[in-house]
């Protein structure tokens, strides 16, 4: 039986063909490929055994292909997405599945905008409302239903939207609608000031399948903890960027004021006194989050401060993980690239966190520049400390000849709140790091790159080193080696090699990657989940067309 989103797909793929027959010269195509291949080989030593793929599928994929068309003010899209035993949906599983992934159609007019089908937009920075796609997370949270945008002015608009939030092929059993309005103000044409403010608010309805649901759970609950489900919860924000000569300044706050979510931390009393942790909850929350940057004459600085009460908001309050996520929470730690130093992330946490960053970046003429991060999280009453880290770099370039950058990173991780480690020791780990890049011709080019982590917690103290040759604009070599040079009490050190090499032509990039990975968090963007050790083969195709 075809579902409705296949429909709709080849409704929109005889829509394009009709297009085309009947007004080649005024149609626009383009579109992108993407597809990854692994090729699982079993090892115990490192805890890469023990699902589907290493026992007995060998192999998974994941392909993405995407369709745009452009036609006398109308906009368009479809997506073919295809998983064949894919550990990216649940790491200890395989899911297999192929369908429409997106479609959309949208038209706009003198002051109006329409669009339908699957929707991704945000209001504010994300807090009460973000419909975004990670492919590397697999999440893909779009909303499928229709929207409208209309303009008022040049700086000023009102947008509205409703549907349902997307589930891999499906959809979660609620219905979401919301509205924003956006503006634009300036005193006048020379003025150096501006003001950005807006407005938004979501509704989520609940299905009657769920409230019935949380119903039955709720009523196995000691009366002092019962609590009567609803269908409705509403979230608002109100935000403004202002701007004045070199200076940023955005600020947003976000409230909730009743919503049914599962709390880990909430108690159950039971008659006899014995107490668990964890129930459903119906309560409030808000989020107040602020941004400061200057920059000017090779000085960056940027200050950013979060507060954190309660506000997670899905879908459906039954959903766990990162599943059925409306909003979108800024995180509060420096993105890092180099591999130790991006080992340990903290998870946005959406109940209770109070956390600030300071990030400074200066360039002194043309050889050196110099940056400076400072993070802090805490709980909401700034008492216990869940991550701080401190990161400094310096680099030195020889411009169009070589450059090198060294740096130190330290490191407080909190075990037993991003691990869920009960008892667990908090990881303080320090790791200095360097990176030299020497250009042999404007074509050739080596990047040797090296990290150090001293760690007496957790998994132990590691070396990483990384050589990369690239052949500019087609080959890029790499070899790289991390080593358990301390490892845990009971375990023994090991190595993780990798081997890859990719190949670029125009639009099109194909990588091939023998590696072996040790367990870990993924994170992006602050949502973060465990992945599996992993030992084999990736190979990956790219192309934009």
């Amino acid at each position: 039986m075809i579902n409705h989103n296949t429909k709709a797909g080849f409704f929109f793929c005889i829509l394009l063909i009709f297009t085309k027959l009947n007004g080649q010269e005024s149609l626009i195509l383009g579109g992108g490929f993407q597809a990854n291949g692994n090729l699982f080989l079993r090892d115990s030593q490192i805890g890469a055994y023990n699902i589907p793929q290493y026992d007995n599928q060998l192999f998974g994929s994941e392909s993405w292909l995407d369709l745009n068309a452009s036609y006398q003010g109308f906009n368009g899209g479809i997506r073919f997405d295809a998983f064949n035993n894919s550990n990216l949906l649940n790491p200890v599983s395989s899911y297999t599945a192929h369908g429409i992934g997106k479609w959309y159609i949208q038209k706009e007019t003198d002051h109006f905008e329409v669009q339908a089908g699957y929707i991704y937009d945000e209001i504010g920075s994300g807090i009460i409302y973000r419909a975004y796609e990670e492919r590397a997370q697999l999440i893909d949270n779009a909303l499928i239903g229709v929207a409208g945008k209309y303009k008022f002015s040049d700086n000023w608009s009102v947008r509205a939207f409703t549907g349902k939030q997307k589930n891999l092929f499906d959809s979660y059993n609620s219905i979401l609608k919301g509205i924003a309005i956006n503006g634009f103000f300036k005193p006048s044409d020379s003025s150096s000031l501006s003001l950005a403010p807006g407005f938004g608010f979501v509704n989520r309805t609940l299905g009657e399948e769920v409230v019935n649901q949380i119903s039955a759970i709720v009523g196995g609950y000691q009366k002092q903890d019962q609590f009567k489900p609803y269908y409705n919860t509403n979230a608002y924000t109100l935000f403004n960027n202002l701007s004045y000569k070199s200076f940023s300044w955005y600020i947003e706050a976000a409230f909730k004021p009743k919503d049914i979510f599962y709390d880990p931390k909430a108690a159950q009393v039971f008659p006899n006194g014995d107490t668990i942790l964890g129930k459903f909850v119906s309560r409030d929350g808000n989020v107040f989050y602020t941004s400061l940057s200057y920059a000017e004459n090779n000085l960056g600085i940027t200050g950013e401060f979060k507060r954190t009460n309660g506000f997670i908001f899905r879908a459906e309050p039954l959903l766990d993980n990162n599943k059925g996520l409306i909003g979108f929470i800024p995180p509060m730690a420096k993105i890092n690239t180099y591999r130790l130093n991006s080992l340990y992330y903290p998870a946005t946490q959406f109940l209770d966190e109070m956390a600030y960053q300071f990030d400074l970046k200066y360039g002194l003429g043309e050889h050196w520049n110099f940056s400076v991060n400072y993070s802090d999280i805490r709980d909401k009453n700034f008492k216990t400390c869940f991550y701080n880290e401190i990161y400094a770099e310096v680099i030195y370039k020889e411009p169009g000849k070589w450059q090198i950058t060294g740096g130190i990173q330290r490191q407080f991780f909190n075990q037993d709140l991003y691990y869920s480690h009960v008892g667990a020791p908090n990881v303080k780990a320090f790791t200095p790091f360097a990176e030299f890049l020497y250009k042999f011709t404007h074509k050739t080019s080596l990047r040797l790159e090296t990290q150090y982590m001293d760690n007496n917690e957790d998994r132990g103290s590691w070396i990483y080193g990384l050589a990369e040759l690239g052949f500019a604009p087609h080959w890029l070599i790499e070899c790289s080696d991390m080593y358990n040079t301390k490892p845990p009490v009971g375990k023994i050190a090991l190595h993780y090699p990798t081997l890859g090499v990719a190949y670029t032509h125009g639009p099109n990039r194909f990588a091939l990657r023998y590696a072996k990975q040790i367990e870990g968090i993924i994170c992006s963007g602050g949502i973060c989940r465990l992945e599996p050790a992993f030992s084999g083969i990736r190979a990956s195709i790219t192309s934009i067309f």
